[in-house]
């Protein structure tokens, strides 16, 4: 095996349209040890949070910093305590926020958050699941006190899912619908409600209108579950007046101003946060349940229960064409997920 090998990163938080935003560099193979699987890379998606790194910070960094969160590849060695793969497999992660990401050749990755690909999924269409899946997964059945298996109870209740057409809407309406639940998720144009239904929901409404009215006249005067994925400052009100006393809602995105969680007393409510990479950033002695996620995701990949929600494809695998997909996701008009091959 070579040892060295080509990776993309950036040194300065830059503006997309800037060259020097994201470059090739060459760096040193990393080794594997411990319960790290090292992954010769073939395909990765780009994800929100890569803008977020890639332009959210300041001052000039010494090194590149090399991103990326959801990827398939084959693992070409294993570290000492490795136990759930084998040289060979081929197999389908979103990473850790604390290392090095898979916009490169090889990466290092630890083995308890890591998936055997599914099989009957090309590369591409795999490396567009890991993230959206463990974080939609996460979120509706951990976050949410929703049983995924208890589909009777399931019947009775209802969820919001806020921006039904962005990536981890497009698998979370899809989870929902086959956990049960009767689901409602927001779009805003034909195509994003076209595709919203076409992925698991019931019905409806537009996030960019009153919600509360629209969610009323569906029927519904407090729903039982929301799960928030696109700005939880502007629907908090909303969700805190449309929830069921006793109710739960769930956000994957940051606030800007306090969150008044005053709002949420009478009704005896609750909130909770979702950030897929908590298990991994602090190896939670649950960390190993996202590879059972992915583990199981798989299967329902592989017998047609889930679907991809790759909607984009690129390459070849360069800092030019991570550019180009940067750009669509910054577009904020993305349906699904766009991933760059080799």
């Amino acid at each position: 095996m070579a040892k060295t090998m080509n990776a993309i990163g950036f040194t300065d938080h830059l503006p997309i349209t800037d060259e020097h935003s994201l470059q090739d560099f060459t760096e040193a193979v990393p080794v594997a040890k411990g319960h790290d699987l090292l992954v010769h890379v073939s395909a990765v998606s780009v994800n929100p949070v890569d803008i977020g790194v890639r332009r959210g910070g300041r001052g000039h960094l010494s090194q590149p910093r090399v991103i990326g969160w959801d990827a398939v590849g084959e693992v070409v060695a294993v570290g000492g305590q490795v136990q759930l793969f084998n040289v060979g497999d081929r197999v389908y992660y979103a990473g850790s926020f604390k290392r090095a990401g898979s916009d490169s050749d090889y990466q290092i990755v630890d083995e308890r958050i890591v998936g055997h690909a599914p099989q009957h999924l090309s590369d591409a269409e795999a490396a567009a699941m890991p993230l959206t899946t463990l974080a939609a997964w996460e979120a509706l059945f951990e976050q949410l006190p929703i049983d995924p298996d208890d589909k009777e109870n399931n019947a009775k209740r209802n969820l919001l899912i806020i921006n039904g057409a962005g990536g981890v809407g497009s698998i979370a309406t899809q989870l929902a619908h086959w956990a049960g639940l009767h689901v409602i998720a927001t779009a805003s144009r034909p195509e994003t409600i076209d595709w919203t239904l076409a992925h698991g929901a019931d019905e409806t409404v537009n996030h960019r209108e009153d919600l509360v009215k629209q969610v009323r006249n569906l029927g519904y005067h407090y729903v039982d579950y929301i799960l928030e994925l696109n700005n939880l400052d502007a629907h908090w009100n909303e969700m805190a007046e449309l929830i069921e006393p006793s109710g739960w809602i769930a956000s994957i995105t940051e606030n800007h101003r306090p969150v008044d969680l005053k709002r949420l007393t009478q009704k005896r409510g609750h909130f909770a946060w979702e950030w897929m990479y908590t298990k991994s950033f602090f190896h939670t002695a649950d960390m190993q349940t996202q590879h059972d996620i992915l583990e199981r995701a798989a299967k329902m990949f592989d017998d047609g229960t889930l679907k991809s929600t790759l909607t984009k494809q690129l390459s070849p695998f360069d800092a030019a064409t991570l550019r180009q997909a940067h750009t669509l996701v910054e577009s904020g008009h993305m349906m699904g997920k766009v991933v760059v091959t080799r």
